[in-house]
């Protein structure tokens, strides 16, 4: 309690000294401002003031000379006089003596306008193989150009057995397409029907691909058939038998024996 009391008092204390100190700062500015030096003000007496004389009237300033005008054969004219507005000019028209806007053909062209150039190429999206070397995309079908139309219900004998090897072609140019884009060479002819054109999918030529697997057959003349002689000298394709290999036995999967629990050893419930 005392302690508290002390600690009062203290905070009393203080207030009172800040209060003081700046009660004695306005009292010494204010005596400072009292003490200050007069000036006092002296004005001159009206009588012995001496007023000089007006000065005489002074001469009309020369006119400014006039600018000469340019001569003709600088291809320049002088400036033009000036003349005055007259404000009947300005006003609106009478009724009557405007005329209607009528609207003009436009000019013709100074030049011809450019026909933009067409693209080299096109993009058939989510190509189908109908066959090989046969491909739909919307309502546009491609038959890649150097190489003979194929039908998928081709079939080839080998091995003593027929196998349907137009099928198995068209399967695997749907692996090979895989629904890549299909970036062809823009046929001469504008067609919504069949077009025959050299295409690419990726940095491939599906062509060159059925060709070198031995899934298509090149035009007489034509650059693959080189590719054409290594697939029959391989037996790829249709040069060979069935790839499917249905002879192979099926994969038969042995299960492990159940294990049994003898009797005496099962735990009683």
């Amino acid at each position: 309690m005392r302690q508290e009391s002390f600690t009062i008092a203290g905070g009393l204390f203080a207030l009172l000294l800040y209060a003081g100190i700046l009660w004695g700062g306005v009292v010494a500015i204010r005596g400072h401002e009292g003490a200050g030096p007069d000036f006092p003000l002296e004005t001159p007496d009206a009588a012995t003031v001496e007023v000089p004389d007006p000065p005489a009237e002074a001469p009309a300033a020369p006119p400014p000379p006039a600018e000469p005008e340019q001569k003709a054969d600088t291809g320049k004219v002088g400036r033009l006089p000036a003349r005055t507005i007259e404000p009947q000019l300005f006003a609106l028209p009478q009724d009557g003596i405007a005329q209607p806007l009528e609207r003009i053909a436009p000019r013709r062209p100074l030049s011809e306008p450019k026909e933009k150039p067409a693209e080299p190429t096109i993009v058939y999206q989510r190509p189908v193989a109908l066959a090989a070397g046969l491909i739909r995309s919307g309502d546009t079908t491609v038959q890649l150009k150097d190489i003979e139309p194929e039908n998928a219900e081709k079939t080839c004998h080998g091995n003593g057995r027929s196998w349907p090897c137009g099928m198995v072609a068209r399967t695997a140019f749907r692996n090979f397409l895989r629904a890549r884009a299909l970036i062809c060479d823009r046929p001469e002819e504008n067609s919504e029907g069949t077009v025959t054109t050299t295409c690419k999918v990726g940095n491939e030529n599906p062509a060159e691909w059925l060709v070198s697997n031995g899934w298509a057959t090149p035009l007489p003349g034509s650059s693959l058939e080189a590719k054409a002689e290594a697939a029959r000298s391989a037996k790829l394709g249709f040069y060979g038998d069935d790839p499917r290999d249905l002879s192979r036995a099926p994969l038969v999967i042995e299960e492990p024996p159940v294990a049994t629990i003898p009797d005496d050893t099962a735990p009683d419930l």
